[in-house]
């Protein structure tokens, strides 16, 4: 199991957090009130504090962690709107 983690500042995070999970609800496994997203191969765990949105990945190997960056980066911009947002794994 790998890992990788990025803190993002927004205003918005639980926001984001229901809107995603709403979004991937109809294909994935989703708790909006847990922030959690389960994919093929890994899951995405969300936590809104004030000003952050903390976000959680975890993957079966490399390779899968690589897809659900982009993916979740991807889906958090459209999201957000025209709130741009900053996501670097760490």
């Amino acid at each position: 199991m790998v890992e990788s983690r990025s803190t993002i500042a927004t205003a918005s995070g639980q926001r984001l957090i229901h809107r995603l999970c709403k979004h991937w609800s109809h294909k994935l496994e989703v708790d909006a009130e847990r922030g959690l997203v389960v994919f093929e191969g890994g899951r995405c765990v969300m936590q809104a504090g004030a000003d952050t949105l903390d976000v959680r990945l975890d993957a079966d190997d490399a390779e899968v962690l690589e897809r659900l960056k982009a993916v979740v980066a991807s889906h958090l911009e459209r999201m957000a709107g025209k709130e741009e947002l900053v996501v670097a794994w760490g």
